[in-house]
C-alpha cells in the first residue's frame, strides 16, 4: 500500500511532494507513516483514521490503564517490538490485538503463528504509532523499574537481604526493599488510594486502586511473596513469623517533599498472606462544602446544623465513601477564634492548624472510648471521634452531645436512614436519641467525568429521559429551582489525560436528615426505619440517587455511574 500516494489522491498531501517523500522513507528505511508524522504534513489522527478505511480495519485509540498487564504479557515484548503490535483485552481464548502496520504480512504472518502456537483467536484493530510507543514506555516503567529493583534474583537471595557498611551505618540494598518503594512510588504518583498484593496459585499480583477502581498494575512471581510480605511488615513493626492472623501497622515516607502515610493491614488467605496498604496524604488541602458536592437543599441542612451549638452531626457510609474528608471539612468551617476543637482519629489523616488532634494507639489500651473520656476534661467546645465502633463510644457520644458539645464522629450503615436503629442497637436509649443528634449524612463517592473529553448527550436522548424519569419524585421545594431546559447530560468518552477512563477524580453524593419535632416524636414511638424514611419524605429529604441525578444534569458525572453507585439504594 502506498499511504502518500494516497493522501496526495485524496488532495491531503500536496502532489509535488510524493516522489520526494517516497524516496526519502526508502533512503532511511523508514515507514511512509513515520516520514509523514517526522515532517508534521497531516496530523496522526487523520493519517490513521485514513488508514483504517483504506485497510477497512478498525481504528482504535488505546490507554495504557486500560490494558491490565498480563493482557500486555500474552504478546512478548520483543515479538510486540519487531511487528509493531500489541495485545489490548481478553476474553476467554480470544484476544484484541492492536497493530500499527496491519498490512505488513511477516507482522500477519507472525501474528498467524503466534495464535496457533497459544491456541487463541483474534481481531485486529489499526493504533496509531504515538499511542503504541506510549503503551510500551509506559506500561514498561513499572514493569522494568521492578526488574531492576530485583536484579534476577533467585528465591534465596530474596529471602535474605543483602546489607552493606556505608559511613559507619547499616544499609539496606536487597532487592526486594527497592521493590517495595517501587510500588509505593508509583501509587502515590498514580493518585491511588489503595495498594493490593494478592497471592495466586502462580502469580503475585499488585493492584492500585484509583478513583475508587481497582486496576491491575503487575504480576510477580509467587516465590517473591514471602519475602515482599516480610520487607513490608519490618517496615511497619509488625511480627514477620506470625503469618495465622491478620496483623495491622503503619508507616510514614516523604515523597517529592509530601508526608505520606501508610496504613497497612495483612489478611491470611489459603495462598498466603493478603496484603492492603491504604495511602493518606497529609499534605492534601481540606476542600469546602461545595467543593465536596454539597449543595442546595443539603448545603442548608448542614450549614444549620454546623452552627448549632451543641449536638451530634454523623456521617454514615462504607469504607471508603470520603467520611473522614467531610468530617475535616466542617471541622475546618467550625475552626474560628474562641473555638477549642479536639479530635481522636485512626489514624490523623489531614493537619489541620487551630486543632488539637489525637491518634487512637489500642495496644496501649488508648481507644475510642477511653480517649473520649479524658477529651471532656479537655474543656472542648467540638468533638470530633473518628468513628462509633461499639456501645461504650455511642454512650460516652451521646452523653457528650447532651452536656453541651458539638460532637462529630462516623458509623457505618447503608444508608442515612439505617443510623438510628444502629444507635438504637448499640444500645443508645431512643429517648436520648432527638435530643443529641442534629444531623446524619449518608454518602458515597462517584467518579467526575473527565472535563477535558467529556461528550453532551443530545436533548430528548434516552439517556436523557430516564434520569427525568427518575426525578419525578423529586421534592417541589428542589423541583422548582431547577430550569429543566438550561441542564445537560455529559457521558464518559476518554482521552490521554485521564488514560482512557473518561473519569478523572470524585465527587461526593449525599442523603441528608435533621432531627424536626417529628422526627423525634416518630423516634421515640418507633424507631424502625420505616418510620424515619416516611419522615424523611416528609421533611423533603433527596435521596442519595436523586442527588447523584441532579449532578448528572450538571455533566459533573454520568447517569452510567450514579447508577453504578446506588443500585442498591
Amino acid at each position: 500500500m502506498n499511504l502518500i500516494s494516497q493522501l496526495a489522491q485524496k488532495g491531503l498531501l500536496e502532489k509535488e511532494k510524493v516522489k520526494s517523500l517516497l524516496e526519502e522513507a526508502e533512503k532511511k528505511g523508514k515507514r511512509e507513516e513515520e516520514i509523514l508524522l517526522e515532517k508534521k504534513l497531516v496530523s496522526e489522527d487523520l493519517l490513521f483514521n485514513f488508514k483504517s478505511s483504506l485497510l477497512n480495519i478498525p481504528f482504535k485509540p488505546i490507554y495504557i490503564e486500560d490494558i491490565a498487564l498480563e493482557v500486555l504479557e500474552i504478546i512478548p515484548e520483543e515479538v510486540a517490538n519487531n511487528y509493531n503490535m500489541i495485545a489490548l483485552s481478553q476474553e476467554g481464548n480470544k484476544i484484541e490485538v492492536g497493530m500499527v502496520y496491519p498490512e505488513d504480512l511477516k507482522a500477519r504472518e507472525a501474528l498467524d503463528f503466534f495464535a496457533r502456537q497459544k491456541k487463541i483467536q483474534y481481531e485486529i484493530f489499526l493504533v496509531s504509532l504515538s499511542d503504541f510507543r506510549e503503551v510500551l514506555k509506559k506500561y514498561g516503567n513499572l514493569k522494568k523499574e521492578v526488574s531492576r529493583a530485583l536484579g534476577g534474583i533467585d528465591g534465596k537471595e530474596a529471602l535474605s537481604p543483602k546489607k552493606e557498611k556505608e559511613k559507619g551505618e547499616i544499609k539496606e540494598e536487597a532487592p526486594i526493599s527497592k521493590t517495595v518503594d517501587v510500588i509505593f512510588k508509583h501509587a502515590v504518583a498514580g493518585s491511588a488510594s489503595d495498594i493490593h498484593i494478592e497471592p495466586g496459585e502462580e502469580k503475585l499480583r499488585v493492584r492500585f486502586r484509583v478513583d475508587g477502581i481497582l486496576y491491575p498494575s503487575i504480576f510477580l512471581p509467587m516465590r517473591l511473596h514471602p519475602a515482599l510480605v516480610s520487607r513490608i511488615k519490618i517496615m511497619c513493626g509488625l511480627k514477620i513469623d506470625e503469618t495465622r492472623i491478620p496483623q495491622d501497622g503503619r508507616l510514614t515516607t516523604n515523597f517529592e517533599g509530601r508526608k505520606i502515610d501508610y496504613r497497612i493491614s495483612t489478611f491470611p488467605t489459603t495462598l498466603g498472606e493478603k496484603v492492603v496498604i491504604r495511602i493518606l496524604d497529609s499534605s492534601e488541602k481540606v476542600m469546602t462544602l461545595e467543593e465536596l458536592g454539597v449543595n442546595d437543599y443539603n448545603f442548608e441542612i448542614l450549614n444549620r446544623a454546623i452552627k448549632k451549638p451543641y449536638g451530634m452531626i454523623l456521617i454514615t457510609g462504607p469504607t471508603g465513601s470520603g467520611k473522614s474528608t467531610t468530617l475535616y471539612t466542617i471541622l475546618k468551617e467550625m475552626n474560628i477564634k474562641g473555638t477549642n476543637i479536639i479530635t481522636l482519629e485512626d489514624p490523623v489523616e489531614y493537619f489541620i492548624e487551630g486543632i488539637s488532634q489525637s491518634q487512637v494507639r489500642p495496644e496501649i489500651n488508648y481507644t475510642f472510648a477511653s480517649g473520649l473520656r479524658s477529651m471532656l476534661r479537655q474543656d472542648p467546645d467540638v468533638i470530633m471521634v473518628g468513628e462509633i465502633r461499639d456501645k461504650e463510644t455511642a454512650s460516652l457520644a451521646v452523653n457528650a452531645a447532651l452536656t453541651g458539645h458539638v460532637m462529630l464522629s462516623t458509623l457505618h450503615t447503608n444508608d442515612v436512614f439505617g443510623v438510628v436503629p444502629r444507635l438504637v442497637d448499640m444500645e443508645v436509649e431512643p429517648f436520648l436519641i432527638p435530643a443529641s443528634l442534629n444531623v446524619a449524612v449518608a454518602q458515597r463517592l462517584a467518579r467526575k467525568l473527565c472535563y477535558s473529553c467529556r461528550q453532551k448527550v443530545a436533548k430528548n436522548s434516552e439517556t436523557e429521559k430516564m434520569v427525568l424519569e427518575e426525578l419525578e419524585d423529586l421534592p417541589s421545594t428542589t423541583k422548582d429551582k431547577i430550569d429543566f431546559s438550561k441542564t445537560y447530560i455529559c457521558q464518559a468518552t476518554g482521552c490521554k489525560k485521564c488514560g482512557g477512563k473518561g473519569y478523572s477524580g470524585r465527587i461526593g453524593v449525599f442523603e441528608i436528615i435533621e432531627m424536626t419535632n417529628q422526627l423525634a416524636d416518630a423516634i421515640i414511638k418507633d424507631y424502625s426505619e420505616e418510620k424515619v424514611r416516611d419522615e424523611a419524605a416528609r421533611q423533603g429529604t433527596i435521596t442519595m440517587r436523586q442527588d447523584g441525578l441532579l449532578k448528572v444534569l450538571r455533566g459533573i458525572t454520568s447517569y452510567e455511574e450514579i447508577i453504578r453507585l446506588t443500585k442498591e439504594n
